[in-house]
């Protein structure tokens, strides 16, 4: 689940704008629920960076949850070629696992991401896309408010290699990165806002020329009925250029519209 301008803040106020169910209701909740999303938005931005060139992107999920607190998912999103080293991948597909617990306001998450980048390699071709990503976040709710830390930490692997090989042999990177969450519903309303606070330490292919950079985003949703509407402001404290020449982790609006099912 890379980070997109749909956030908690979206969730909160689609849930604040439902109707209650009614008190009398006599059927049991199911043991195991499905849910996703499909949309589009104006530039995916991960983690600061722009994926698609800032062009636009259109991304789906769905996930299926158990009573227990555990579930499995899978998200997607188009992506522009120079995101993988091979330059051939047109797409991210992101397998997701884990196990969720709420208590008392707070909110406990713990999982790994599989990003996988179908693509066709040329012969010979010895570099690496797929990779792990392990994560854990605390959310605290009060009220309308919910606050969010999350850690995630990508093992080293071959995927992560800034040379990919180039120079003989591959020196397996790893990453970590560290981001709050800030996101709000006003009451009465279908307005979410959001902020977004993060940091990248490697070096790795996730965080290019760079061996750390933090990056940032404040941005508002509204829903109606089953849409979600969101813009964004996100921003970067480095650069990142493309082969196109454009400079993918500079400041920029975004965005989106996405529906629920």
């Amino acid at each position: 689940m890379r980070y997109t301008i749909i956030s908690l803040a979206a969730l909160a106020v689609a849930a604040a704008a439902t109707p209650a169910m009614a008190q009398d209701q006599t059927d049991p909740a199911p043991a195991i629920t499905v849910s996703g999303s499909v949309g589009v938005v104006s530039d995916y931005k991960f983690r600061g960076i722009s994926q698609t060139d800032g062009n636009f992107a259109v991304q789906g999920g769905i996930t299926v949850s158990h009573e227990s607190g555990f579930y499995i998912g899978t998200w997607g999103s188009s992506i522009d070629d120079y995101v993988t080293v091979h330059g051939t991948a047109h797409q991210e597909l992101d397998l997701i696992a884990g196990y969720k617990h709420s208590f008392d306001g707070v909110t406990v998450d713990v999982g790994a991401v599989y990003y996988v980048y179908p693509g066709t390699r040329l012969s010979g071709d010895t570099s690496a896309s797929d990779f792990i990503e392990p994560y854990l976040s605390v959310a605290y709710t009060v009220g309308p408010v919910t606050g969010k830390v999350t850690g995630n930490y990508a093992p080293k692997q071959k995927a992560l290699a800034i040379d990919q090989g180039l120079t003989g042999a591959f020196k397996n990177e790893d990453n970590f990165y560290l981001a709050g969450d800030l996101s709000a519903s006003i009451p009465g309303t279908p307005i979410g806002l959001t902020g977004h606070l993060g940091h990248t330490w490697g070096p790795s292919w996730l965080s290019g020329p760079t061996s750390e950079y933090t990056d940032w985003s404040v941005g508002a949703t509204a829903t109606w009925k089953a849409l979600t509407f969101g813009v964004s402001y996100v921003d970067t404290d480095t650069d990142f250029i493309t082969p196109t020449g454009k400079n993918a982790a500079k400041g920029a609006v975004l965005g989106s519209v996405s529906v629920a099912f």
